[in-house]
């Protein structure tokens, strides 16, 4: 508990300062960590005495990786890097020149290694070729799906990455310690240390957690303001009625001496309870999986790179379901159904050259004449 509890206060600190320097180096922690989950994948079905005799094959493994990443976050991000250089004309028509070929890119870069591939098969090894080769493409579908929500999560706004997370880990300590001090009848037989007590235990405190964290969360305009571009400085917006308090007036049954007479609640709050009803009771099976994953396996844990709690994949894999509820969540319940300027001025600008957007502009100059 000592080791694990060191490791945990040092991600901690780690993570509340990239969470300070903003958008642009929460995405670079997400890379890193999705790099690192990726070769501990990349890792668990290698065997020794084959690999020695496949000369190149990791490096046909990470091709594929980077392809992946870079059409991901191509399509995630293209709109931001447009807005961060609509200012110069050069790099303007040079960003809007690789955006409109980046498929095209991607494409060739994947034919490329599936040609080296196959250029790579070795006779009496066809079939553990082909088992990495899917393997591979198992490992980008789970790393890239997860990373691409989440860092969609992040440019609508910090909030809606650090509360889904902070849920996730707030149930992790709850159970452990719940399950440590009060458990007693076993959940699910693929982790014989996880109890009822604990994922009780662990239910409450999440959603009780959820609703306190986005009160304190939602005041903060750093968090909660979506970044339209690659800047990294600090953001001020209108917070909008999700972050708006609304009050509410306690009974007259209250006690006397409560010093409280009225309680503010910001609309975000009643969302949090969604989010941490699921980060309680469904994310954890990701937790299931991962562990039946393992015991297929005969391995302890993906990886020994954070002391007490194993590999990055590890720790990531109930986070990798809550991503991708909480983009989910976002997309259907926040953010309006029905067409906004706003909305209609990104599709502009990300769809349209800028000649178009000036042809636009005069255009909507004689209708409105």
């Amino acid at each position: 508990m000592r080791i694990r509890t060191f490791s945990s206060l040092w991600m901690l600190g780690s993570v509340i300062l990239i969470l300070y320097l903003g958008h642009l180096y929460i995405c670079a922690m997400v890379v890193v960590i999705q790099i690192f989950m990726a070769s501990e994948l990349f890792h668990l079905l290698r065997r020794a005495h084959e690999d020695k005799r496949l000369p190149g094959f990791k490096f046909i493994n990470w091709h594929f990786f980077f392809t992946a990443m870079l059409y991901v976050y191509g399509r995630i991000l293209s709109q931001q890097l447009v807005n961060t250089v609509t200012s110069d004309k050069f790099f303007y028509k040079l960003v809007s020149g690789l955006i409109k070929y980046q498929m095209v890119i991607c494409y060739f870069a994947y034919i490329a290694g599936m040609m080296w591939f196959i250029l790579s098969l070795k006779k009496k090894m066809y079939k553990y070729q082909f088992g990495q080769y899917a393997w591979t493409h198992m490992i980008l579908i789970v790393v890239f799906i997860q990373s691409s929500f989440t860092v969609a999560n992040i440019f609508e706004g910090i909030f809606w990455f650090l509360l889904p997370a902070s849920l996730i880990a707030v149930n992790d300590v709850a159970a452990y310690f719940c399950g440590f001090f009060f458990g007693k009848t076993p959940l699910i037989k693929l982790s014989p240390k996880k109890t009822r007590e604990g994922f009780i235990g662990a239910s409450v405190a999440t959603i009780v957690s959820a609703f306190l964290l986005a009160n304190i969360l939602g005041r903060f305009q750093w968090l909660t303001c979506p970044r339209k571009d690659l800047s990294t400085g600090w953001l001020q917006c209108d917070p909008g009625p999700l972050f708006k308090p609304e009050y509410y007036t306690l009974h007259a049954w209250i006690p006397q001496w409560f010093p409280w007479k009225e309680i503010s609640v910001l609309p975000v709050q009643w969302h949090a309870l969604c989010l941490g009803l699921f980060a309680s009771i469904i994310a954890p099976f990701g937790g299931f999986f991962a562990s039946g994953f393992k015991r297929a396996f005969k391995i302890k844990d993906f990886g020994d790179i954070i002391p007490g709690h194993g590999g990055f994949t590890d720790r990531m894999d109930c986070q990798m379901v809550m991503a991708i509820f909480a983009y989910i969540y976002h997309q259907s319940f926040i953010i309006p159904q029905t067409n906004t300027v706003e909305m209609i001025l990104d599709q502009i600008v990300r769809n349209l050259s800028f000649e178009d957007q000036e042809v636009l502009y005069l255009k909507l100059g004689q209708i409105f004449q």
